[in-house]
């Protein structure tokens, strides 16, 4: 990493009146998070997209379950790595931080930050898809309680494809982005929408940090650390302490 890079953005984030913070898979790799999507998105012979919508669900919801407890049984085994720790850091050195996450996993607020913005929702919970009645899922979902008792059929709290982002989650989220004076976009292509527009990328009136090992806006963002998350978030985090000091 180029220190003169590092010392620019911990600068500018140290000027930065609130603080806007995106991530997305790209945090828990550290953790030993996969992708789950395999080669060419295909899990025991099913598309992704078949396990994750509402349609594929209602054909097969064993199906789709058996893969959730796949994640849900990793990501109960996996631990907050050192990115997530340096955003928990992060909170007491500038004088507002959000944090909007496209992760299911829970692992940033696992390691402590706050009010976490979970733009896909989570995998702590479990909705009905037919009264949308909501109840923890504490671990592997059991398909014997599949029917809820008004008649639908218990899903995972988690936006599916072609499923809009939860209301309440995106306002927050734009709202913070629009407001925000620096934006660091963490281990995110920043390319699907319409999360992606909470990186602002090309707004000139926004300084935009990029951490991420395959750059996605090398052209608009700021400053970018082609490093892990792991590696370029308690970097820079240091190098503001420092300023902060």
């Amino acid at each position: 990493m180029d220190a003169a890079v590092l010392d620019a953005a911990a600068a500018r984030l140290a000027a930065a009146a609130r603080v806007f913070v995106l991530t997305g898979a790209g945090l828990g790799v550290a953790s030993g998070l996969p992708t789950f999507r395999g080669t060419g998105g295909l899990w025991n012979d099913r598309r992704v997209e078949e396990l994750a919508s509402l349609d594929g669900f209602r054909r097969d919801p064993q199906a789709s379950w058996a893969w959730y407890n796949v994640r849900i049984a990793a990501y109960a085994g996996a631990e907050p790595n050192p990115g997530h720790a340096a955003l928990v850091a992060l909170a007491d050195l500038v004088p507002q931080l959000t944090i909007a996450t496209q992760n299911v996993d829970g692992l940033q607020a696992r390691a402590g930050s706050r009010d976490v913005i979970e733009l896909h929702g989570n995998l702590r919970t479990l909705t009905c898809t037919g009264c949308a009645a909501a109840d923890p899922l504490r671990g592997p979902f059991d398909l014997a309680s599949l029917r809820h008792a008004c008649g639908g059929l218990r899903r995972p709290a988690v936006v599916w494809f072609g499923e809009a982002l939860p209301r309440v989650a995106w306002s927050a989220a734009a709202d913070a982005s629009a407001r925000a004076d620096a934006i660091v976009v963490a281990g995110t292509s920043a390319q699907v929408h319409p999360a992606a527009s909470l990186a602002r990328a090309g707004d000139a009136s926004v300084t935009v940090i990029e951490i991420n090992p395959e750059p996605a806006l090398a052209d608009t963002a700021a400053f970018v650390l082609a490093v892990g998350t792991e590696i370029g978030l308690p970097v820079l985090i240091e190098r503001l302490r420092r300023l902060r000091a």
